[in-house]
């Protein structure tokens, strides 16, 4: 354990010295790791953005002509702008028993740990394949690993699950939120401020917006069941960036503002965005254009993540059941890649490392502990994946 834990720890200091904040390229940390693996004799494939200054990268441990269990954590991590960090956020501080640095915990912990293991999982012979999946941009709305997982279905064998390695403390997550993503431009009319009758105010027009887009979660909260799994235990909305204006004495000609929602698997999220657009049509826009035909409101949806469904007779939970012996499936509110790949037909659990409660945190960490515990698991199912074949 002790030499795990050890390249458990270099390689996590390795990965966050590579700034792979999501605006930025990742192929720096990617490169690396393809080279690794490469010297080790696994061999890789990756997948790219447009632009080739972003990749997927996936690798196959054992047969490659059946399907196995996936191992999936994204590269990217959050902006640091605006925290106030007391150690470096882009290299590793070890201090009381837990390493800090931008992605420690979210989700740099778990990609460390595979990487440190696979030279040792290339040695055995295992029945059950196993697949490492290290994707782009998770953060921004999970965009990356779409292009693997088409890859994926294209051109290999259906793997039979998938773990993502979220931080859940290392308790078996049977179920996400799914979420949307929108930018609302509003256009108005420009004019003096001193004559608002002349003007029409894009600012006032996307509060009124965003008004609405309140009383709906109020709405929301208030028929709220007691006995859902999710807490919050409602759809709830999200709105991060909004942006209009020029000066105090000029009438805004243009506002746009970010929102989007995270929704119950139960709920049917087409409804909120309808009313939303509807009262944005009903509403806002014949107000708009009484001024100006030319003003307007433009919505875009900028992404559409799904949920993951609970399922807790997947092979994926019965999985994890069986080597761990926890029994307990939990969900949580946060958006991950596991829903992609359950609309794929690989079915998913979240389970990984670290809380949480650090991710995206100024002074992010994660414990010893969990990188120690999460190296148990992993033992156990390459143990297992040597004298198994696939569920």
């Amino acid at each position: 354990m002790s030499d795990k834990l050890s390249e458990s720890k270099k390689w996590l200091e390795r990965l966050i010295a590579f700034d792979t904040t999501s605006r930025l390229s990742n192929m720096e940390l990617i490169n690396a790791i393809q080279s690794y693996l490469t010297d080790i004799n696994i061999n890789t494939r990756l997948t790219y953005n447009s632009e080739k200054s972003k990749a997927n990268l996936w690798c196959t441990i054992g047969p490659t002509d059946i399907g196995g269990i996936v191992l999936s954590g994204h590269t990217d991590v959050v902006p640091i702008d605006g925290q106030t960090w007391t150690k470096p956020p882009f290299e590793m501080t070890e201090e009381n028993g837990k390493l800090f640095g931008r992605g420690a915990s979210d989700m740099k912990g778990f990609c460390a740990i595979l990487l440190a293991m696979a030279p040792e999982l290339k040695k055995k012979s295992l029945k059950t394949p196993i697949h490492f999946a290290f994707s782009y941009d998770e953060e921004v709305g999970c965009v990356g690993v779409r292009g693997l997982i088409t890859d994926v279905i294209e051109n290999l064998p259906l793997p039979s699950a998938v773990i993502v390695g979220e931080p859940t403390l290392m308790k078996i997550v049977g179920g996400n939120k799914g979420g949307r993503a929108f930018k609302t431009t509003v256009r108005g009319v420009p004019g003096h401020s001193s004559e608002p009758s002349r003007g029409a105010n894009s600012i006032m027009a996307a509060a009124r917006i965003i008004n609405y887009i309140e009383s709906l979660q109020n709405e929301l909260e208030k028929v709220a069941t007691p006995d859902c799994l999710f807490d919050p235990p409602y759809t709830t909305f999200d709105l991060g960036i909004i942006e209009g204006g020029t000066a105090n004495n000029i009438i805004p000609e243009y506002t746009n503002f970010n929102w989007g929602y995270r929704s119950l698997p139960s709920e049917n999220p087409d409804l909120l965005e309808e009313k939303i657009r509807n009262f944005i049509s009903n509403t806002i826009e014949p107000q708009l254009r009484e001024v100006s035909s030319l003003a307007n409101v433009a919505t875009e949806l900028r992404n559409d993540t799904p949920p993951l469904i609970p399922d807790h007779q997947s092979p994926a939970e019965h999985l994890i059941r069986h080597l761990t012996g926890l029994n307990e499936s939990g969900t949580v509110a946060f958006g991950t890649e596991a829903g992609l790949f359950q609309q794929a037909g690989i079915p998913g659990v979240i389970f990984g490392p670290g809380s949480i409660q650090q991710a995206h945190q100024p002074d992010e960490f994660i414990a010893v502990s969990q990188i120690s515990e999460c190296i148990e698991f992993m033992d156990k199912l390459f143990d297992w994946a040597e004298h198994n074949t696939p569920p």
